[in-house]
């Protein structure tokens, strides 16, 4: 495809993504940057990870996002008591044909929101690992593709820590990005009392983008042009992650990120290039993607923990020390 030609693609599919910016902040309030990641997790048919206090909007921000997309959009309320069977299905046997029959779980479908995911128990977690790693489940002795796309958007609320179950560190690192989700400011925060007086937050949203047109703006991301130099300096970063130059810094983290990270960082940059209508990656991408990409890959020390300093200012840190090319 020639550069004109791509940059003609990418100017026309950048405005039907600011089409579905808009339609989804008819109902939310702010939160950019959830807004913009769960589109690039759409295209990048990549999982998220949503964690911040409850009401912030992170269950409606989904909701939003599937509305206004040609998308089928489940909810799994996750809790204590909850079965593999209960998301993935089970085989029951039917009295009348003397025989077991397969019944599909929730987990058929594109856009499944996990609510509160880290409040069920390891079996559950594992049977969700198989379907964000393979995109199929296993229902008795037969295996089922999962549909096309499939993106799970869980949320975690930091705060409650009584009846939990942390995350395996293998499904946390299936995630492509981990957004915290900040209260809003003043002036957005007027916005959401003004909308409620008005009964305007559960305003019914039009479904603005299909699958087709999902699809192309992933085969458009793929011609996203990545500099040897930007893949390069993806690399550097994620390996600054495991062996420190500093030593300041090398005593803040205990694990590094896994070789995902580079996989993930690159796609997102791709993919936040082509939503600003760009035909090519840079370093501002890359640093602007790194923090939701490297915060849930990076395991903090506990001197890092004891001394209260976050992951996000880990990255920063290491951000600041590897040569922007």
């Amino acid at each position: 495809m020639e550069f004109s030609q791509l940059n003609e693609r990418i100017r026309e599919q950048a405005i039907a993504v600011n089409t579905l910016r808009a339609e989804i902040s008819k109902v939310i309030v702010g939160q950019q940057d959830m807004v913009d990641s769960l589109i690039m997790g759409m295209i990048g048919e990549g999982h998220i990870l949503l964690e911040g206090v409850p009401g912030l909007a992170k269950t409606t921000a989904v909701k939003a996002f599937a509305d206004a997309t040609d998308l089928e959009f489940k909810r799994i309320q996750f809790t204590p008591d909850l079965l593999p069977a209960d998301i993935i299905g089970s085989r029951i046997f039917n009295m009348n044909d003397r025989n077991f029959e397969i019944k599909k779980g929730v987990i058929f479908s594109n856009v499944i929101l996990a609510d509160e995911i880290n409040r069920s128990p390891a079996k559950v977690q594992s049977a969700l690992l198989e379907a964000m790693q393979e995109r199929q489940v296993t229902i008795g002795d037969t295996t089922f593709k999962l549909p096309d796309p499939f993106i799970v958007l869980a949320t975690q609320n930091p705060l409650e820590q009584k009846k939990t179950y942390p995350l395996p560190e293998a499904q946390v690192d299936r995630f492509m990005f981990k957004v915290l989700i900040d209260y809003p400011s003043k002036d957005e925060e007027l916005k959401i009392v003004e909308r409620f007086e008005k009964n305007e937050l559960l305003q019914k949203l039009n479904r603005v983008i299909g699958n087709g047109e999902i699809k192309k703006w992933q085969e458009t991301v793929k011609a996203i042009y990545t500099d040897e130099r930007i893949k390069k300096y993806v690399i550097s970063i994620v390996f600054e992650t495991r062996e420190p130059k500093d030593k300041s810094v090398s005593q803040l983290i205990d694990v590094g990120a896994s070789p995902r990270a580079s996989i993930f960082l690159i796609l997102a940059g791709r993919i936040r290039a082509f939503m600003e209508g760009r035909n090519f990656v840079t370093p501002e991408d890359i640093k602007e993607v790194a923090y939701p990409v490297l915060r849930h890959r990076i395991i903090p020390s506990f001197e890092a923990e004891a001394e209260k300093i976050s992951t996000d200012r880990i990255i920063g840190e290491l951000l600041n020390r590897v040569e922007v090319p």
